[in-house]
């Protein structure tokens, strides 16, 4: 299946359908298989001792699964999360936005699957790793 959304429709439905936190993510790259999301870290996002919180990250890997399934499937604004795990690996370090890799493994009629790895900005060593299931209404 091709891509029918790319970086700037993506983009443009998040400013849509998510004003309140389309600022905070950005598409950065875009292929069939999935997508690299970034977390514009703000201090917003920051838990104390100046690290970014466990529940950014977990919206960071949400939002690039979703946007994952939408450039395949269209603007499906009723795909919702139906599961999903998080597994903090190692505290990401201040200053940095995160980096979110995320793979479709799945993407069936009323199904998709994805997992995702996410890394500091310019550090190899994964700081968490997640895995989400997603339906997606009857079209």
């Amino acid at each position: 299946m091709d891509i029918v959304m790319d970086k700037a429709a993506l983009a443009a439905f998040m400013d849509e359908a998510f004003p309140q936190v389309a600022g905070d993510f950005r598409v950065e790259h875009l292929t069939p298989e999935g997508i690299v999301m970034r977390l514009l870290a703000h201090e917003r996002h920051l838990r104390p001792g100046g690290t970014v919180s466990g529940p950014a990250m977990f919206a960071l890997a949400d939002v690039a699964v979703y946007l994952a399934i939408l450039a395949r499937i269209g603007p499906v604004g009723l795909a919702v999360t139906t599961n999903m795990s998080i597994d903090f690996m190692r505290k990401p370090p201040a200053g940095r936005d995160l980096l979110a890799e995320a793979r479709l493994l799945k993407l069936g009629r009323a199904l998709a699957v994805g997992d995702v790895l996410i890394r500091s900005e310019g550090t190899e060593p994964v700081v968490a790793r997640a895995t989400a299931t997603y339906s997606i209404p009857p079209r």
